[in-house]
């Protein structure tokens, strides 16, 4: 088996055995709105077999593993969003690693990047732990919840515009399962950046009428309903990123604390 199967026993598994399941992007739109909840949704994002190209990636990374990896049991799945259910920052990434959320089964979860990142969301109170290695682990996000626009690994880290319009419903349909409690969507990445925003509009957000331009600090302030919402730009904490300096720990805790304090 190049995957979990769901409902064996993983920690954290959302779905089980008779979690129905997305084979074509009609597949994906039907159940992403039919979902009444996140624990729905969830489970149904993380069965998705909708785009034939990820699926073969995702499951031959999964049997191949990386040699660091060799003896550990694969997700080989699409990885759900996780976090609080009634998150008020929403952390917003491309998708997932191939050796990180596609072998843990949890986004941002054993590779570089998490390291980073968690470590900032733990120095600015937005984490219970200073790491995120592994589900089960005992980490919980602090009024936090982190989504993908894509929710499975793709080859290069590059999902084709085709991946990402049929992966778009299951984002939308999770911004606005969250919507009523969220006051602040976190980018992270140029590419989260731009997919966002469409997923904000369809999740019923009042936008400008044109996008402002992505950047580390980038600040808008957009509405649901008669709530202010501030949508923040940051750098992703990629090893390219973090090595070259072009991203420092200080700078992403500027970013996280500055969620911290216009959402609390």
């Amino acid at each position: 088996m190049s995957f979990v199967p769901p409902g064996t026993g993983w920690p954290g598994d959302p779905a089980t055995a008779d979690t129905p399941v997305a084979h074509d992007p009609a597949g994906v739109r039907r159940l992403a709105a039919g979902s009444d909840d996140l624990a729905e949704l969830t489970a149904r994002q993380s069965v998705c077999r909708a785009c034939p190209r990820l699926v073969e990636w995702r499951e031959e990374v999964a049997t191949v593993k990386r040699r660091a990896f060799a003896d550990e049991t694969y997700w080989g799945r699409p990885v759900p969003g996780w976090g609080a259910e009634r998150p008020r920052v929403l952390l917003v990434g491309l998708a997932p690693a191939a050796h990180g959320g596609n072998r843990t089964g949890r986004i941002f979860t054993g590779d570089r990047s998490g390291d980073w990142l968690f470590a900032s969301l733990y120095r600015s109170g937005l984490a219970e732990r200073e790491t995120s290695t592994y589900a089960g682990d005992g980490q919980r996000l602090i009024d936090t919840r982190v989504v993908a626009s894509v929710r499975c690994a793709p080859p290069a880290n590059k999902p084709t515009p085709e991946e990402k319009a049929a992966c778009f419903p299951w984002m939308a349909r999770e911004l606005a399962l969250v919507a009523p409690y969220v006051r602040v969507v976190v980018a992270l990445g140029g590419y989260a950046w731009q997919a966002m925003w469409p997923a904000l509009r369809e999740a019923g957000y009042e936008l400008p009428r044109s996008r402002p331009p992505f950047g580390h600090g980038a600040e808008v302030e957009v509405r649901h309903g008669d709530a202010p919402v501030t949508l923040l730009g940051c750098y992703h904490p990629s090893q390219q990123n973090t090595f070259t300096g072009r991203v420092t720990a200080q700078m992403l805790d500027s970013i996280f604390e500055k969620a911290r304090s216009l959402a609390l």
